[in-house]
């Protein structure tokens, strides 16, 4: 029998100020601009790990409005649920995870992160859910 392939699940917040600034990391991983976001633990909710991951990343803890898409990086099997956030308490700084912490307008995004991941900010602020996938620098089509 053959080995069923395996995704990978993950969660990032689209963190969005009244000012309609967005929040963005630097990862120290791989010295690229996106949403703060990872892995989702088995234990949590979908909401739950956003939380997380956004607080462990920024520093700032958030609610978390809506779902704005669902993403799939056919490159490395892992499938992305996006949500809007909002602040709700702390204030955003660099952590382990990330060397930068900055608060860019959408225009700042565009020209900061690559197109798999610019689109997702976008996406969160429109009204719509989205489903798109990727190979983890640019959106293909189908």
């Amino acid at each position: 029998m053959a080995t069923t392939p395996k995704h990978s699940v993950s969660v990032a917040g689209i963190v969005v100020r009244d000012d309609d600034r967005v929040l963005v990391i630097k990862r120290n991983d791989n010295g690229h601009w996106e949403a703060p976001g990872g892995i989702l633990e088995l234990d949590e909710s979908f909401e739950s790990g956003v939380q997380r991951e956004v607080l462990e990343e920024t520093g700032l803890a958030v609610t978390v409005e809506r779902l704005t898409g669902v993403y799939k990086n056919l490159t490395h099997g892992i499938v992305a649920l996006v949500y809007r956030c909002r602040p709700a308490g702390g204030a955003a700084h660099p952590t382990a995870e990330a060397c930068e912490v900055l608060w860019m307008t959408t225009e700042q995004v565009q020209s900061a992160m690559s197109p798999a991941f610019a689109v997702r900010v976008a996406d969160a602020l429109d009204e719509g859910v989205h489903s798109r996938a990727h190979d983890g620098v640019n959106l293909v089509s189908g």
